[in-house]
């Protein structure tokens, strides 16, 4: 079998990119910041992949001989959210960011928003989602409002509690949401909890703009390979390009869902996103829990490249920053990391690579679907 195996662990960056003072992002460094601050952090396997040698800023052990890939990526697409950095990994590069809304969401979306619903909505400005359900969850409870937010990044979050709004209707919701409005994803965040005490549940989902491109999946699916998507891969691109998929319930669910379809998956792509170091640890400014999701991922490492033939080649990369040892609580705008093993691949740098597009063409290139339509240089 010949597959390519992207994993993406989510906000996991690898230090500020050039126009980082624009977005107020200067001095960020997510992986590496976490090992200053954690110094007892260890990732041998990725340190053994070539981790340490990655040029700039680095707090890990440089391996003699490195067995991998290594490098970072720069992102050509403004913004640094999640939808962007996958999109431009998997070969869609934008020229203008998705809207975001500091403010909050003008009344032309909210009063539409409130029709739909047949009620209020509470708070409509940017807010941590952690916190934000323990601020309005008891007004939420009382009066059965929606609880509508966003943050820096281009999303449109509505929290509700399972016993007040279910599930079902919560995505009914961002559905239509979805429909009203043009940011790059709309969210559900049901969560649970009474008095003031509550806490979000793993039915969360995404509502994704679908790509204004053809990507990669698309790319892979046409020549009558597989994509096997993993966590929220799916949601981030609207279903496009996917021959199957599973929803995950968090990093651990998450590795073991990619190492069965590395086991079973036919010839194709298999894409993981990993979100604990975003959505758990990142936000919150967690580090100590950022560095052991780290470990683990880094534990299970191991079983993911026994898990691979001959012929397979994983990548391991991020979509932004989001470093928890940086000011405020939003995404910051960072290279992606970039790690990479196979058996027939040369090990060594493959240095800063110009956009995170050149991810998806090494993809392309490994499973011989090239596609002069698609942006990027392969490293391999």
């Amino acid at each position: 079998m010949k597959r390519a195996i992207v994993i993406v662990l989510d906000a996991v960056g690898c230090g500020e990119l050039p126009d980082a003072d624009k977005y107020g992002d200067k001095g960020s460094n997510t992986i590496m910041h976490v090992k200053k601050f954690c110094p007892e952090l260890d990732l041998k396997n990725m340190c053994s992949l070539g981790l340490g040698c990655i040029e700039g800023e680095n707090e890990y052990p440089s391996a003699n001989k490195p067995i991998g890939i290594y490098g970072k990526m720069r992102e050509l697409s403004p913004g640094k959210d999640t939808t962007t950095g996958h999109w431009e990994m998997a070969g869609c590069i934008l020229k203008e960011p998705f809207p975001t809304y500091p403010d909050g969401f003008p009344t032309i979306i909210t009063d539409k928003l409130k029709d739909y619903i047949g009620s209020e909505i509470l708070c409509n400005r940017p807010a941590s989602g952690t916190a934000v359900i323990n601020e309005y969850g008891d007004e939420h409870v009382k009066t059965g409002y929606p609880i509508v937010y966003t943050s820096a990044d281009s999303v449109l979050q509505i929290a509700c509690h399972e016993d007040v709004i279910s599930v079902e209707k919560l995505y009914d919701i961002c559905r239509y949401a979805r429909g009203i409005t043009n940011v790059g994803r709309v969210i559900a965040r049901p969560f649970i909890g009474s008095n003031g005490k509550y806490e979000r549940t793993s039915r969360r989902k995404d509502f994704s703009l679908p790509p204004v491109s053809d990507t990669i999946l698309d790319i892979v699916t046409k020549k009558g390979m597989c994509v096997s998507a993993v966590g929220k891969i799916e949601d981030i691109f609207a279903n496009k390009g996917i021959t199957q998929s599973v929803h995950t319930t968090n990093n651990i669910d998450g590795i073991d869902k990619t190492i069965e379809y590395i086991n079973n998956a036919p010839d194709g792509l298999i894409f993981t996103n990993l979100v604990d170091t975003d959505m758990i640890y990142g936000h919150r400014r967690d580090v100590k829990g950022f560095a052991k999701a780290l470990e683990y991922f880094d534990k299970k490492l191991e079983d993911i490249i026994n898990a691979m033939s001959d012929e397979d080649l994983l990548l391991i990369t991020s979509d932004h920053g989001c470093d928890p040892t940086f000011k405020g609580t939003d995404h910051t705008r960072e290279h992606a990391l970039l790690l990479g093993y196979g058996k027939k691949i040369t090990p060594g740098s493959v240095g800063i690579r110009s956009s995170f597009a050149d991810l998806g063409a090494t993809v392309l290139k490994h499973l011989s679907a090239n596609d002069d339509n698609m942006s990027g240089v392969p490293f391999i």
